[in-house]
């Protein structure tokens, strides 16, 4: 089993940064794809940036691509989403997931791909 824990969330002005962090345990990080997601109470959630296994082929969002930033770092276990210039319809609970790597190592940029999640972390943006 792969467990997942967000980090990093909180307040932010409009124009900020903030950093998220996600740790893996329970299976080698390596082999997984890795993906940010954000929701909002009575949305459906959203793709936001998702990370290859071994390649780091990354692929974003539209809404975010120039001011969010998705990497990973493989001995540490660990994927980040770096966020600036922060808006305030970035405000939601943002999640990693995983995905284990089966024969291509293109990322995933569907909800329904994954079948491990974290609990999620509380993003505010406020003016």
């Amino acid at each position: 089993q792969v467990h997942l824990v967000e980090s990093g969330g909180g307040l932010q002005q409009v124009g900020g940064s903030l950093r998220l962090s996600c740790t893996v345990s329970g299976r080698p990080f390596r082999d997984y794809k890795m993906g940010w997601f954000r929701q909002v109470p009575g949305l459906e959630r959203e793709f936001v940036a998702a990370i290859s296994a071994i390649t780091g082929t990354t692929s974003y969002a539209d809404s975010v691509k120039g001011r969010f930033t998705i990497s990973r770092e493989n001995a540490k276990n660990t994927l980040y989403l770096q966020m600036n210039s922060l808006k305030l319809e970035d405000t939601a609970v943002y999640s990693c997931a995983a995905a284990r790597r089966i024969s291509t190592d293109i990322p995933h940029t569907t909800p329904s791909a994954y079948p491990y999640w974290g609990q999620g972390t509380q993003v505010t943006v406020s003016s």
